[in-house]
């Protein structure tokens, strides 16, 4: 039953890390059109869609990476923050290369955007960290058994019938 327990766990830990990435994509891409002066309030209501939609891009193109990485430190019991922030890094890079044109003939990727790598970098690294507070510090923890029962004490010498 303990593994059970943790696959929600991880799952529910997938879903705040997602979130939180989708927030910070959002956030870092709106943030020129919300730092000019002239522009009025921002309706809540596309807030909430943008924010939506940012979690779907970023939940559907890190499902297979950030899978990987969980799989490797739960079979290597790793727990450490920085791992998961590096994995995490590396699963915000592998999103923006998986959308940038690769060309073959001179293997290299075409139309590279420095700030959008560093955008989806630097939230798969806050994702990396989500993860990690949720369900990265128990990484292999299903796996370790559960301490052996202890015997019951002897029963009294004068409870005994003879």
């Amino acid at each position: 039953m303990s593994l059970i327990g943790r696959l929600i766990i991880i799952f529910i830990g997938f879903l705040a890390a997602c979130f939180v990435g989708g927030m910070i994509v959002v956030g870092a891409l709106l943030f020129p059109e919300f730092s000019d002066l002239g522009a009025g309030p921002v309706d809540q209501g596309t807030i909430d869609i943008l924010l939506g939609f940012g979690f779907i891009f970023v939940s559907g193109f890190a499902l297979v990476p950030a899978a990987v990485i969980v799989a490797i430190t739960e079979a290597l019991y790793i727990r450490s923050a920085l791992a998961y922030a590096v994995g995490g890094g590396l699963v915000g890079l592998a999103c923006y290369l998986g959308l940038v044109p690769f060309d073959s003939d001179t293997l290299r990727f075409q139309g590279i955007v420095r700030r959008h790598l560093e955008i989806m970098t630097g939230a798969g690294i806050v994702a990396g960290i989500v993860y990690w507070l949720i369900a990265g510090r128990n990484a292999g923890g299903w796996r370790i058994p559960p301490a052996p029962r202890q015997p019951p004490p002897p029963l009294p010498s004068n409870s005994r019938p003879e």
